[in-house]
């Protein structure tokens, strides 16, 4: 078993592990294809937008689409992804779960979402459940780069072993590597990772079991 003896910060991804919003980027980035002019998103295409940027996703669905994309971005600009936040849903037990590890840990949140970030964490009072929220807004250079885990370090005087960054994707796992920080899995086993879990409370009583090995040391 791996030596969380150091553990102070519980880095997680937004996407995937705290909301199920696959529907809602299914639904968002239809829309401005629709709106654009193309077919729906392939299952490739959804799994790109699930884990990067709105702007490298448009990039990405309409890269054999050049004559559509000044047509997407526009649409993409005059949409409002609050209006798809209806179709997100809170991992079951993440809030008990994140409400528990907080009196322990620091919690934070490095995410790729841009600008419905701050809508986001308003509806759903994420600033009462972490002490740091990053996310593409907030760095130069976003996920995979390591940029947005180094701030968050940074912000609690810690060290990459101080921390643990919990996601469901390749990216994830690279930011984490990038980063220098140890990695757990969250409902993927593809993924190479320190630990892997598929719900909310196998993390909490892996986590509070990592808390009471550092009490008895």
């Amino acid at each position: 078993m791996k030596d969380f003896r150091d553990l102070k910060l519980i880095i997680f991804d937004c996407d995937g592990v705290l909301f199920d919003s696959l529907k809602a980027n299914a639904e968002f980035y239809n829309e401005i294809a629709r709106r654009a002019g193309r077919h729906e998103l392939s299952q490739e295409e959804l799994n790109y937008c699930h884990m990067h940027t709105a702007e490298e996703s448009i990039e990405f669905i309409f890269r054999h689409f050049p004559h559509l994309f000044k047509k997407a971005y526009d649409s993409y600009k005059a949409m409002d992804y609050g209006d798809f936040l209806k179709y997100m849903e809170i991992e079951p037990a993440m809030v008990e779960t994140v409400t528990n590890l907080r009196s322990r840990f620091h919690t934070a949140i490095s995410t790729n979402r841009s600008t419905t970030m701050p809508r986001l964490r308003q509806i759903y009072n994420l600033d009462a459940l972490f002490d740091k929220i990053v996310c593409a807004l907030d760095v130069k250079r976003p996920k995979p780069h390591p940029e947005g885990v180094w701030m968050i370090l940074e912000s609690f005087d810690l060290r990459p072993k101080n921390a643990v960054y919990i996601g469901d994707s390749a990216v994830d796992e690279e930011v984490s590597r990038n980063a220098g920080v140890d990695f757990i899995a969250y409902k993927n086993k593809e993924l190479d990772a320190v630990f892997h879990v598929e719900h909310f409370s196998e993390l909490s009583s892996f986590l509070m079991d990592v808390q009471r090995e550092k009490g008895s040391l």
